[in-house]
């Protein structure tokens, strides 16, 4: 047993074995994380087994294994910073070289493909290669050379600095819609990742060069975050938590300098937390929609960033009601980012409001929230956005007008632009998210009731919905909407009020799942030959059985 002095000198040590100082909250997401990613690492390789959709049989994976860096360097027991710097030596040196081809300092998406551009593995972007990668990786050994910079030798600090420049380099390629790129900068949390590289290496290595692109990438975003102080990446449970990470590293490390970034990213940091507060309910843990780009339809089976952050900033029974293992939820892979932000989190906490952490811990009352986002070149106008949000149910939509199905993304499976949320009696989430097939709706929300409207339809026109399946030991088979458990839901409007139920399940049914989520698909159609603008109004009714 130690003594006084000796029991005092071990936790000295303990407290000396870490370089940031967080919560307990914030260690309960990390030392989570990493358990399973202590499970999935390969010290032989020096980088983490391949677990990222879709899951392979063999390969590694390098975006993940800086991640997993992170935490090792920040937990720092044993052999940790050793194994963190084998893998940084690793990930580094795949970092492309070739400054003649698009994806030139960007890093492999896992170390056992093929020289991508080769004519066995063509270039293909955000498949082959993915050029968001040098944002997350290069943003990732920012993280680590400012906080462990001590952990790691000289060449290694040295090495970092070479690849965050040449991965900036790299970036500064991209051009929305050139070459089949997407960066614009309503692609907010990419963008932002860009932004916040350039400017600080820009700084460290005394590049003017990147500090104007950084500057002038700052200036691009803050045009368009300014008009309604929301994200044109409206609401995302994931994405939105990206664009908190880039922000909190440019408000940490560039909050005292000259950079136009850093200079605004405490504020901004705060607005887009005054919105998605209102949008958190606590005691259904999901954000209430709508959402531009989501990967499910319940924050309680899929790990969604946003949810990390909560858990950090609050506790892990705030941002979750799960008692399953987080690995058996959708889009697991997402949690091996938990030590990036929960090394963060404790800066991060000290801008954010009193009232914020109130509104994601207890329920403030029914409210509504009314705002707008703007996504060019996708949205030709500024989409109108509405939710209401009550303790058991809430209803969020947006209006817009388009260039495109899909929104921003172009994809119909991740754009939900009108949510309806309910707490059924297992204390599970319900849903009823219209499924985006036209490229303009007019939207309409009142407690209880939704207009959903299709200014460019016709008598061809459908409203699809994504319908959860009921729980556990209510009614199996959905045939009508009066199956439907814990929500009464009634139908009006120009649309046959009768629509077509079919299941979309893991094993089998009509169509496939999406994102790992069985559901049944509800869709209208307007009666034969109708002249009618094509209109759905529904009123609900929140039921227990």
């Amino acid at each position: 047993m130690l003594g006084r002095t000796s029991w005092l000198l071990a936790l000295v040590g303990a407290a000396a074995v870490h370089s940031v100082e967080i919560s307990n909250d914030a260690w309960g997401l990390l030392n989570e994380s990493m358990t399973i990613q202590d499970a999935i690492y390969d010290p032989a390789a020096s980088y983490l087994r391949y677990f990222y959709f879709p899951l392979a049989a063999g390969p590694h994976e390098t975006r993940s294994s800086v991640w997993y860096s992170v935490g090792l360097l920040q937990r720092n027991q044993g052999n940790d910073a050793d194994e963190a710097i084998n893998i940084l030596k690793n990930v580094i040196r795949d970092q492309e070289k070739n400054t003649t081809v698009q994806w030139y300092g960007d890093y492999t998406k896992y170390p056992e493909q093929p020289t991508v551009g080769t004519q066995a593995y063509p270039p293909v972007i955000y498949n082959s290669w993915d050029p968001n990668w040098r944002g997350f990786i290069g943003t990732a050994l920012i993280l680590i050379y400012e906080e462990f910079h001590a952990l790691l030798p000289t060449d290694i600090q040295d090495l970092i600095l070479e690849s965050v420049y040449n991965s900036t380099v790299g970036d500064s390629y991209r051009v929305g819609g050139v070459d089949g790129d997407n960066l614009y900068p309503a692609y907010s949390n990419a963008w932002l990742m860009r932004t916040v590289a350039s400017s600080w290496a820009g700084l460290k290595l005394a590049d003017t060069n990147m500090t104007e692109a950084g500057d002038s990438d700052a200036a691009s975003f803050l045009s368009l975050f300014d008009r309604d102080h929301t994200l044109s990446e409206y609401n995302g449970p994931t994405y939105a938590g990206v664009s908190l990470y880039a922000l909190t590293i440019a408000a940490k490390y560039l909050g005292s300098t000259n950079s136009t970034i850093g200079r605004n990213a405490e504020r901004i940091i705060q607005q887009i937390w005054a919105y998605e507060s209102q949008l958190w309910n606590p005691l259904m843990r999901n954000l209430a929609g709508p959402w531009d780009r989501s990967y499910g339809y319940d924050m309680n089976n899929y790990v969604g960033i946003m949810s990390l952050w909560i858990w950090a900033l609050s506790s892990k029974e705030t941002a979750w009601n799960h008692t399953s293992p987080i690995w058996t939820m959708a889009h697991a892979d997402d949690f091996e980012i938990a030590p990036v932000i929960a090394v963060l989190s404790a800066f991060h906490k000290t801008l954010v409001s009193g009232e914020v952490l109130s509104r994601l811990t207890s329920f403030s009352g029914e409210h509504t929230y009314s705002g707008h986002a703007y996504a060019p070149p996708a949205d030709y106008e500024p989409r109108n956005i509405t939710t209401w949000v009550s303790a058991n149910l809430t209803i969020g939509t947006q209006s817009f007008n388009q260039s495109v199905v899909g929104g921003f993304s172009e994809d119909s499976s991740s754009f939900s632009p009108a949510v309806v949320q309910w707490l059924r009696s297992d204390e599970s989430i319900g849903y009823l998210n219209l499924y985006p097939v036209e490229t303009a709706l007019k939207a309409e929300v009142a407690p209880y009731g939704l207009n959903l409207t299709y200014p460019l339809g016709d008598a061809s026109s459908t409203f699809t919905f994504v319908l959860a399946a009921n729980p556990l030991g209510r009614k199996r088979d959905i045939g009508t909407l009066d199956d439907v458990d814990g929500l009464d839901i009634k139908v009006g409007g120009t649309v046959d009020p009768v629509p077509e139920i079919s299941f979309c399940g893991l094993l089998g049914g009509a169509c496939d799942v999406i994102h790992g989520f069985e559901f049944w698909n509800v869709t209208f159609s307007m009666p034969e030959n109708s002249s009618d603008v094509p209109r759905i109004e529904f009123e609900f009714e929140f039921t227990q059985p």
